[in-house]
This record gives C-alpha cells, structure tokens and sequence, in this order.
C-alpha cells in the first residue's frame, strides 16, 4: 500500500466587484477588443478597499471545509501560496488559521508567485508523505489589484483578486497511477530572469512598489517551461498527454494556454479555461479554476488531471494528479 495526499473539497471565493474590459478604457488608451485580442480576459474580480488576501483566503478555504464536510479542527495544517499577504508577518496563513477558529496544528506561506500554488501543494504533498500532517488546507490568493501601476496598461489589465482551496487528505493506495491524489510533482526555478517579471519595491527598500513585466520575454519562456515541466511530471510516472483528462495551467494568458497546450498535444476541449472571467489571479487561479471545473461538471472523481504554473524568480513547475 502507498500513501497518497487525496482532493477531498475544493471551494473559491471572487470578490463581488466585477470590473469588465470597457471600464479601462476610461482612463487608459486600450479598448476592450485589444485586452481580449491579447489576452483573453473580458472581466475581473477586485476587491473592496477592506477586504485583504487572507480574508479572501479564508472564505474559499471555508468553501472547501463544506464541500469536505470538515470543521477547521480536522485540519493539521494550512499552507497558502501568497505573494499579496496581508501583512510583512505573521504569514496569511496564521490569520486564515485564526479567523477559521481552528486551534491546533499549524500554518504558513509560500511564496513563487504565480507557480506559488503549484509549489504549495508539492509542500503539502510532502507533509503527508513525510506523516507531518493527515489533512492539509492549501490555498492560493491573491489581491494584486493593490501592486499594479495604474498608468501601465500593459500589465493592470490582466490581473485580478480572488482565492481557491483544495483540502488533501492522507488515503491508501495501490501505488499504481490509477490511485487517486496526487502523483508526482516537478518545481523548478531560475534566478537570472528575475527582470523579466517582478515588483519594484519590498521591505528592505521601504516601498511596496508595482509590478514590473516584460511581456514577450515572459511569454516566451512561458509556453516552453510550462510544456516541459507538465512532460517533466508525467514522464515520472510513465503518463503521456492521451492519458491526461484535464489539464488545469495557471491562468495568466489565453495565447499562453493555447501555445501550452499545442506543445503537449492537447486539443482545447481537455484544458479548462477561467482566465475570460478572472484575469490572472496569480497564486490563485490553479485552484479556483480546479474549484470552477468542478462546479462546471467539468472534472469528476477519476480524472487524470495535470496542473502547470510560471511565475516571477522564475518559478514554475507542475502537479499530475487523480481527482
């Protein structure tokens, strides 16, 4: 018998203002057809000047406790993929920890930016491999809408606010690929294209700054890395692209998602698609478009599903597993 750390619930949260393509235009040289020509996106999610991530956070990951049917106490542990956290510290995982009412175990960060979730669930996996932890909460949110430049308009339209959680569980399997949760894993990361994307501002500098990309570099590395780390993880395991039933990626870029999946031979009807509705939501958009798969009728107990991520370092690796 193999241990394997098991999806058991899944939930989302998106803050209720809705901000469409058109209203950009108010204030920026930019149109509608030209986000949507480049992107993909027609809408986001921002949130409310009082709403934080780990606020966010904790209303997905209460989500998932109901699609679970847990109490907070079930969980050992909270791990949440953040590059937006509340607070300098304590991490947003604490304040999640805290506002859920969940008084054991314990709780941290991770930061990789938009591979943040990717690298999240791998720690979890790990946790319950290792016997750390029977049941860990992994979320990934985000409230970007508060590091973008305003008067850039080729970044603050293609990101959004929201969150998703998925809670692993500890569960026997066969060892074969017909288990279900999770597989294999594969993270990478290379630090000589910071550049490339970043925010340009931080603690030590006194300044939370904005964030800083350029866009067809970004691109560019993004269709390979992402193409290679989803072969990268099946190939541990002796999957193919035909075995796969979903493939989850990161949100960011509808060209982007389109160029990964022709380089791993996947037609568009098996990659699920949220990026027109919430923008890039960075750490979050794994989950919640898991989250959205789910409540489309889209991924069902069984499906092989593949979940890819790139993100500023650069970060970025890839989750095969079995829902």
């Amino acid at each position: 018998m193999t241990t394997r750390a098991t999806v058991i619930g899944v939930g989302h949260y998106l803050p209720e203002r809705v901000v469409e393509n058109a209203e950009f235009e108010k204030t920026l040289e930019t149109s509608d057809a030209w986000i949507k020509s480049r992107s993909g996106i027609e809408r986001r999610h921002f949130a409310h000047e009082d709403e934080t991530t780990s606020m966010l956070a904790t209303k997905a990951a209460k989500a998932a406790l109901k699609d679970a049917g847990l109490e907070a106490d079930d969980l050992d542990a909270i791990v949440v993929a953040t590059s937006t956290a509340d607070l300098t510290f304590p991490s947003a995982a604490t304040m999640v920890q805290d506002q859920l009412g969940m008084t054991r175990g314990f709780a941290f960060d991770v930061q990789a930016v938009c591979a943040g979730f990717v690298f999240a669930l791998s720690n979890a996996n790990a946790l319950i491999l290792s016997g750390q932890a029977n049941r860990v909460m992994v979320i990934g949110a985000e409230t970007f809408s508060r590091i973008m430049d305003w008067e850039d308009r080729g970044t603050c339209v293609l990101f959004g606010d929201g969150a998703g959680a998925l809670i692993l569980e500890a569960q026997e399997g066969d060892g074969t690929n017909a288990d279900r949760g999770i597989l294999s894993t594969d993270l990478n990361s290379d630090g000589r294209h910071r550049d490339i994307l970043y925010v340009d501002g931080g603690v030590s500098q006194r300044t939370t700054g904005f964030l800083r990309m350029q866009g067809k570099e970004v691109f560019r590395h993004a269709v390979e890395k992402l193409a290679a780390t989803a072969k990268t993880a099946m190939g541990k395991i002796n999957l193919s692209a035909e075995d796969v039933d979903w493939i989850v990626p990161h949100q960011a870029n509808i060209r982007i998602i389109n160029g990964t999946a022709k380089k791993l031979g996947l037609p568009l009807d098996r990659v699920v698609v949220t990026v027109q509705d919430h923008g890039n939501t960075s750490a979050a958009s794994i989950p919640l478009a898991l989250s959205v798969g789910k409540d489309r009728g889209q991924i069902k107990q069984g499906d092989l599903i593949v979940t890819e991520a790139i993100g500023g370092g650069l970060a970025w690796g890839a989750v095969v597993l079995r829902w």
